[in-house]
């Protein structure tokens, strides 16, 4: 289950972009990241598509990194629930040798079950997909579903620091958008 919000700046941003977001199954797009990454249980996540201000001040904030980016993960879990090579994986804090900066998200009781996991919050920056989009040469919808496919595999324990990460990330990726071309949009 997909908790969508969107912040752009203006309430009728929000509001059109909604709209054209209705008709695309961002749904499908996660649950095949989850099939493709072996994952079978009940799972909940927050999506949040903003602008590029807001998602500059949360990569200063947690990542140190004073600019915009398309995607940010934060992760839920103690431990990557993929099952996957350890360098394809991120590090548990406690292992990493460093101290957990547990960021603390509410998700309404209404949204959980003992049985749904909540793997955390992906924050996409729509600006940031439209540009890379028009670079790449592909839809801003394809752009967009790609990068949540790359939010979800980082909420589940992928890491792309490592090359063997990125490459496995890229694979996953690639096989979700394949898998998902026709269901996952009537704007391709």
């Amino acid at each position: 289950m997909v908790e969508l919000s969107i912040d752009l700046g203006d309430e009728e941003s929000d509001h059109a972009f909604q709209q054209q977001l209705s008709s695309l199954a961002l749904e499908t797009v996660v649950n095949q990241t989850l099939h493709q990454a072996g994952i079978t249980q009940p799972v909940i996540l927050t999506l949040l598509i903003t602008n590029d201000e807001t998602i500059q001040a949360l990569n200063q904030q947690y990542r140190q990194q004073d600019k915009p980016t398309d995607v940010l993960s934060f992760p839920l879990l103690d431990r990557p629930l993929a099952n996957a090579p350890a360098d394809q994986l991120w590090i548990p804090p406690e292992e990493a040798g460093g101290t957990a900066s547990k960021h603390i998200f509410i998700t309404p009781s209404e949204l959980t079950t003992e049985l749904t996991t909540n793997l955390g919050d992906i924050v996409i920056s729509w600006p940031t997909v439209l540009r890379q989009a028009a670079e790449k040469g592909h839809s801003p919808t394809y752009e967009l579903l790609y990068l949540l496919s790359h939010g979800v595999l980082h909420l589940v324990g992928y890491d792309d620091q490592t090359e063997a990460g990125y490459q496995a990330m890229i694979q996953i990726q690639q096989a979700v958008m394949e898998a998902t071309r026709g269901k996952a949009s009537s704007h391709e």
